[in-house]
Order: structure tokens, then sequence, then C-alpha cells
């Protein structure tokens, strides 16, 4: 299956950048730039984003602050006629330590609100997934704080590292080759563990 829309989730606003929530406009940021790209405002998509013509996939970042993500999510897919298993979200992890990153499709939302959204909106969870671990705080009722604060410096060197091996299978995930994606991804190192979560996001 071909990708056709690739969504990196966070809140908007200069105040929210450096959050751990931000993740994947952290990543999505980075893809724009590597590919030569310039996010827009797009009112109709209620987010910024660009077409990467040389790949025929669209780049989107939500400005609908992450609970309501799949207002963007279901505008430009639903416009295009984009299935959600053409979709790819790029979102912070609770479950992963900082330096994890895993691609998988479908599954529940794991308490994040931005998943949520999005699976209530397309009226389905089996769209793609590219989780980034951003550690767990270590109780439920500081999650909230702990999604919302800026990474350690240490644990943003890890994110990065992880969004950069992202970044390294984006051009498989682009022509459809998320099998192989996977297994790079997936491939065990030192750096990658998982920590439990059952905690909600906000």
């Amino acid at each position: 299956m071909t990708i056709r829309l690739i969504v990196g989730l966070g809140n908007p606003g200069k105040a929210h950048h450096a959050d751990r929530h931000n993740a994947g406009f952290w990543l999505l940021e980075r893809l724009a730039r590597l590919r030569g790209l310039s996010l827009r405002q797009e009112s109709r998509f209620h987010g910024l984003a660009v077409r990467d013509d040389a790949a025929g996939v669209w780049l989107l970042m939500p400005e609908t602050y992450m609970n309501l993500s799949g207002k963007a999510v279901s505008a430009l897919a639903g416009f295009f006629k984009i299935i959600p298993e053409q979709v790819l979200v790029v979102h912070d992890e609770l479950d992963f330590v900082p330096g994890v990153v895993k691609l998988k499709l479908g599954g529940g939302s794991g308490g994040h609100n931005g998943l949520k959204d999005i699976s209530a909106q397309l009226g389905t969870q089996e769209y793609w997934r590219l989780r980034l671990g951003i550690g767990h705080p270590g109780s439920r009722d500081l999650v909230h704080g702990y999604v919302l604060g800026t990474p350690r410096a240490e644990e943003r060197e890890a994110i990065d590292a992880a969004i950069d091996r992202a970044l390294a299978v984006m051009p498989q995930i682009m022509t459809g080759d998320l099998q192989g994606a996977m297994h790079q991804l997936h491939t065990p190192s030192a750096t990658q563990s998982v920590t439990p979560n059952k905690t909600a996001t906000p």
C-alpha cells in the first residue's frame, strides 16, 4: 500500500514547539526540509501542508491542537480521496523510551488523544503510525505536564537520533515498502527498549 499522506502531530505555536508532545511536528518539519519543501497555511485542511510532487505524498501538520487532530486529517484525506491505509501518522509515544521508533498499522490509541480523534474522524483505527518514544514520567498524574514539558538534553538527543533513523527509511515508506521500513527500524539495538504505560495523554 502506497502512503499518500504523512501527518505529524503536535500543538501549534512557539510556546509548544519544544514540548515532548510535538515530536511528530519535529519529524515532519525535518522531512519537509530534507525534501526541499515549504509547509504553508491551508485553511481548508486546518493546518500547514504541502504536496511532495516527486513522491505523490501530502505532508500535514494540523493546527487544531492535539485533541482535534482528526479534523485536519479527515479534511485533507477526504478531499483527495485518500483511504486510511494510505495515511501515516507520526506521534509521540509514552510506551517507548527516547531513542525508540517503531512503525505499525492499526491498533488502539494507547490513551493518545490525537490518535483517538483521528480514529473517530476516519471511522477506523486501520492507518499507519510512526511512534517516537518520549519516555514516561512514572505516574499517570504526571503525564499532562510531562508531555507538555521540554525533554532533557540527552532525551532530545535520543529523540533526534530516532528521527534520523525514521527519515532514513522515508523513501521506502513513500514508495510503499512498509515491511522493509519496519524491518530496518525494528532491528534491535542497544538504544531500544520498552516501558509499560496504561495512562492517557492530553
